[in-house]
């Protein structure tokens, strides 16, 4: 990386106002307007020279064109780096915790910032190359000349998910790692540029998805961009539907069966609750009703909510007279899909979490994951160390008899509870204080939000319910309209929702699961053009992204199809029926 601008950027660093040090520029628009000198960071001397409070900079290397591809695309030259903020040793579990974080600065910096807000319990700090696809990446900010951030959000990967016990490292997982990095990285910037960002951008799928919508609620100040995938925004109500799940597939698996190798070994074997005959079944019965809603019998229902009313699994489904053989399900085997699909509840009907949509990712690999095996290894800990109050204790700690004995109200209520060590409760801290998004609208922010129909952890219906309430405050009943808006609802003025038929969490399934959403909410933000529909590619054989193993033989392997923003859907209207010009949204 060149160093001939050594003396500026160090100039610049220095001539930075202490007040600058600890707030974003994302919010002002008069800042974006003011000159500022450009500069090319000093890689090699980036970490030892910066200083900013509670936080320590450890490495700064350069990384040369190429070294890093996507998608067979070389990302250019830029430095890596690296650090930590607020290490402290807990008082609770006498562990030493910090926030950990890489930032990737490009040589030829477009002027945009991207925070990646990274999935599951976090604890790994990945790369920081912005990836924003749903499958196989098509683009990444990275590739595109954003400056990225990517942290462990408070906690490493060994201290998953027991980090829970301690109360500062749940509040940095829940939201206060990406309140505390935000500033911090926009003062690298200033200090490696000579200048902020001009625009600010935050996503992530799953938990990442849910970082951006919690963002969007309390550091909207900070953004004008949210990319929100696959949103676990009421993740701990999700984790404790999940183990009501795992307890009603145990009435109907074969008793004793363990699943025998792997990392999972040992834990009980709830897959032989549904077969993948047996759900090849009703995912082939579902396709038998919903297919063709839209005009086209293409392996894709693109009408979801037509669907919903259209299949019924008592009825579409045999039921078994005889033995299970993979073409019946037995009562009890309808009585426990039928209880997980309608959502779990507790003992007075009460719904924890929401219903389920009927699809066709039933029949896939990452349904039973998150079904049979994520209840055990994932929600077990997850539900008992860091949603939970009080957490158990992880000396006596069996996940397989949390998951499958433990009162699924006890559970429900834990995630509403608190005390004196744990003063903010999962469902605050986890979970967006203003789903209204009233200061995100207000400081002109936009928002794209997509979700896999296919989906088996967190609910499409879920998110789909959240749009609709979003529009409750903002609606104008007198108000006719645009043709892009109608039936929309006002919320469509800066959230729009893209809904992937087929796709499972976050990406595969028999679906079109590679797109890019960047790109229009960049344009949306920017220059004010609002998205419509976007275009989606299967990733069959070939794909430089890599390869869905669940993209069916009988499609094109690059088979194209639009996503439709909320309520539209894709409907056929003649053509090739692989090619998404063939379909409008309506």
């Amino acid at each position: 990386m060149p160093r001939n601008f050594s003396l500026l950027w160090l100039c610049a660093l220095l001539a930075l106002p202490a007040a600058e040090a600890g707030h974003g520029d994302a919010g002002s628009r008069a800042h974006r307007a003011r000159p500022q000198p450009p500069a090319v960071p000093d890689c090699a001397t980036l970490a030892s020279t910066l200083r900013y409070p509670n936080t320590v900079f450890t490495t700064s290397e350069e990384v040369p064109s190429g070294a890093l591809k996507l998608a067979g695309q070389d990302i250019g030259a830029h430095c890596r780096l690296t650090g930590r903020m607020y290490e402290r040793v807990s008082p609770i579990d006498g562990k030493t915790y910090a926030i950990g974080f890489e930032m990737r600065l490009p040589l030829a910096w477009n002027g945009r910032f991207y925070y990646q807000a990274n999935g599951g319990l976090d604890g790994n700090i990945v790369p920081a190359t912005g990836n924003t696809s749903g499958g196989g990446p098509l683009t990444s900010a990275l590739l595109q000349g954003f400056a990225v951030i990517s942290s462990d959000a408070g906690h490493s990967a060994a201290q998953n998910p027991t980090f829970g016990l301690d109360p500062q490292a749940r509040l940095d997982y829940g939201y206060q790692a990406v309140g505390k990095l935000t500033p911090m990285a926009k003062y690298v910037l200033r200090a490696a540029y000579g200048k902020g960002p001009r625009y600010s951008y935050i996503g992530g799928c799953s938990n990442g998805g849910r970082h951006a919508m919690v963002a969007a609620s309390r550091y909207a100040d900070e953004y004008d961009g949210y990319l929100v995938g696959a949103p676990g925004f009421n993740l701990p109500q999700a984790a404790v539907a999940n183990i009501y799940g795992a307890q009603q597939y145990a009435t109907v698996a074969t008793p004793g069966a363990t699943i025998p190798s792997g990392p999972f070994a040992g834990l009980p074997d709830l897959s032989s609750a549904f077969t993948p005959a047996e759900r090849q079944l009703v995912a082939g019965r579902i396709l038998a009703r919903c297919d063709a809603l839209d005009g086209l019998a293409d392996g894709i229902v693109h009408d979801v909510q037509a669907c919903q009313r259209a299949f019924d699994l008592q009825r579409d489904v045999p039921t078994c007279e005889g033995p299970r053989d993979g073409t019946c399900l037995s009562a009890a085997q309808k009585q426990a899909l039928g209880n997980v699909f309608a959502g779990a509840r507790d003992r007075r009907g009460r719904p924890i979490y929401a219903s389920f949509p009927y699809d066709t990712g039933i029949a896939g690999n990452n349904f039973a994951f998150w079904e049979f095996t994520a209840p055990l290894a994932l929600d077990s800990g997850a539900v008992g160390f860091v949603f939970g109050v009080p957490p158990a204790n992880p000396s006596t700690f069996n996940p397989a008899a949390f998951v499958l004995n433990s009162d699924i109200d006890a559970l429900a209520a834990s995630i509403y509870a608190t005390n004196d060590t744990y003063t903010e409760a999962a469902m605050s801290f986890m979970t967006m204080p203003d789903p209204r998004l009233r200061k995100m609208r207000r400081n002109g922010g936009r928002m794209i939000v997509y979700h896999g129909v296919s989906d088996a952890i967190f609910s499409a219906h879920d998110t789909i319910e959240w749009f609709r309430r979003l529009n409750a405050p903002h609606g104008h009943a007198h108000r006719q309209p645009k043709d892009e808006d109608r039936h929309g609802g006002a919320a469509q003025a800066f959230v729009r929702l893209y809904l992937v038929p087929g796709m499972a969490h976050c990406s595969g399934g028999a679906a079109t699961d590679q797109f890019d959403l960047l790109t229009p909410l960049v344009q949306w933000v920017e220059k004010g053009l609002s998205p419509q529909s976007v275009i989606a590619q299967a990733r069959g054989a070939g794909n430089p992204g890599g390869v869905n193993a669940e993209v069916p033989a009988s499609w094109a392997p690059n088979r194209t199809r639009p996503l439709c923003p909320y309520p539209k859907v894709a409907h056929y209207v003649g053509g090739d029926v692989e090619r998404a010009e063939s379909f409008v949204c309506r």
